[in-house]
């Protein structure tokens, strides 16, 4: 169960982030009022969340989860793969003091992004991105595997990040892109496969016992519900306009 999160509102100079989209430049208050039902939506699922003020320096540190892995009562600062985000280590570590007393880092030459480590269970799956380089995730791969966990890593291939393309829903239950569904590393898992006209809503996240899902799917909301989820679905077009999804918003523990 998760008893905390962590969050980081929009900057005024949110819009001025990295991004791969084509669908336009985000409107920043639209943003901050869609970022505020995320809030809610944690709260919801009886979450006790730690609001953080946006940062000018680094427009893209409202997607927090790419600062830092938690690793049960670790918690792993990493090393984000853009160069315009290598400040956010240092942004994010006090914040992380107040709640961890153990904690470790990802160190150069290694990179990792939040954003391509997926946790089911007792195992990390790691996505090997252009975020996340072999060294960082090997280095992430040690960590967690010292900590008694299994680890497993995964190609993203064309696409951002790992969970772009995959999303915890359920104790060993995950939605995942059609065409991630044979890898032979999640073939333990429990696959609700999703066609790419709805890639988008991959990147939805379990909190409690509620699923946490993008708006506008009513294909995966069905497909969910029918496979007896409970669904809270939070309007994000203006992070999605970021390469940003649901679980790119919080550090959940």
């Amino acid at each position: 169960m998760f008893e905390k999160a962590i969050v980081r509102k929009p900057s005024e100079r949110y819009t001025e982030g990295i991004t791969t989209s084509t669908l336009g430049v985000p409107n920043l208050e639209k943003a901050l009022a869609q970022h505020n039902q995320y809030i809610d939506a944690l709260k919801k699922c009886g979450v006790k969340v730690t609001v953080l003020e946006g940062n000018n320096q680094f427009p893209d540190s409202t997607f927090v989860e790419d600062e830092a892995v938690i690793v049960g009562k670790l918690v792993v600062v990493t090393r984000p793969g853009n160069p315009s985000r290598a400040g956010e280590a240092a942004l994010i570590t006090p914040v992380l003091e107040n709640f961890f007393e153990r904690m470790e880092q990802i160190t150069s030459p290694g990179t990792l992004d939040g954003g391509d480590v997926m946790e089911v269970g007792s195992t990390f799956f790691i996505g090997l991105s252009e975020r996340t380089n072999g060294e960082g995730a090997k280095q992430l791969k040690s960590i967690v595997e010292r900590e008694g966990y299994h680890a497993f890593m995964i190609p993203v291939g064309t696409g951002l990040h790992l969970k772009t393309f995959m999303g915890v829903v359920g104790e060993n239950d995950i939605v995942v892109l059609d065409r991630f569904q044979d890898r032979p590393e999640i073939s333990g898992l429990n696959r609700l496969v999703v066609s790419p006209e709805n890639t988008y809503a991959c990147n939805c996240r379990r909190v409690n016992n509620n699923v946490i899902l993008p708006a506008g799917f009513p294909a995966v909301s069905t497909m969910l519900t029918e496979n007896g989820f409970s669904i809270l679905e939070v309007e994000l077009s203006e992070f999605q306009k970021m390469d940003g999804g649901i679980s790119c918003l919080s550090l959940l523990f």
